[in-house]
């Protein structure tokens, strides 16, 4: 599909004020994070509300309001008090692959984050110093796993030196760091500008960016979501991840 550089522009802005509204919240993962006003109830229910981001999308916010339940609607408080017998109410907690072993390991793991690092943002924004958004995963990651914890569950925290795209580790980074005044994404992050953030890219945003000629290789991988990002920053350069509502939009609710 052809398109001049501004016809582009004006489709994918149209399409961001369409679906960077409130109307898009309710169906949508970030719905769980919008549930409360503290920053890190917010960090911590979204980082896991990302963390199962794939299959249905109702079984996903349904899992992770039930997570939200069993943590008392309390994330951060949970996460700094509980003691191995409060695990026990997880027990039958499963969302695909991801099921009590990896939620007991990523609840220590959070601990460790909040405890001795002073909270996600911070492990981030270090990470980001070293070498954008690649390392800023990669070091996040890095810090997650340093405690003890079962090899299985490295899967569920995407690898970006690996080659993954990190799609729900990006999705989750632009609810964090995106700000406007539409009401969808947070932007509590200050210290991270939302011109650093990557595409998040799965198989619906692929196809589009692809259709639209925004991006031309043919794996959805880092490579991919990097010349994706580098695309939309041609047509944003300060804000160039909202043109994922646009790419969700599309591929999603109207099979572009």
């Amino acid at each position: 599909m052809q398109h001049t550089p501004e016809s582009l522009k004006n489709f994918l802005d149209e399409k961001v004020l369409q679906y960077n509204s409130p109307a898009f919240i309710a169906t949508d993962p970030i719905s769980i994070p919008h549930l409360f006003s503290r920053k890190e109830d917010r960090e911590i229910s979204g980082f896991l509300a990302a963390t199962i981001a794939w299959g249905q999308r109702k079984s996903i916010v349904n899992n992770a309001r039930r997570l939200m339940l069993l943590m008392d609607d309390a994330p951060l408080d949970f996460v700094m008090h509980f003691r191995e017998r409060d695990l026990l109410r997880f027990e039958g907690f499963v969302h695909r692959t991801f099921n009590f072993t990896d939620l007991s390991a990523f609840l220590y793991s959070l601990k460790n984050i909040y405890q001795h690092y002073g909270g996600m943002e911070t492990v981030f924004a270090k990470g980001l110093a070293k070498g954008g958004m690649e390392m800023a995963i990669a070091g996040f990651r890095e810090v997650f796993f340093e405690i003890p914890h079962p090899i299985r569950t490295r899967k569920h925290v995407s690898n970006p030196l690996a080659g993954s795209s990190a799609k729900r580790l990006n999705m989750f980074l632009r609810w964090m760091i995106r700000q406007d005044s539409k009401g969808v994404d947070f932007g509590i992050w200050p210290s991270i500008s939302p011109s650093q953030l990557i595409c998040p890219l799965d198989v619906h945003s692929g196809r589009v960016a692809r259709k639209l000629g925004l991006l031309a290789r043919k794996q959805d991988d880092w490579k991919a979501a990097s010349e994706l990002t580098s695309q939309l920053r041609l047509l944003d350069p300060h804000d160039p991840v909202k043109y994922d509502f646009a790419l969700f939009g599309l591929g999603v609710f109207e099979k572009f």
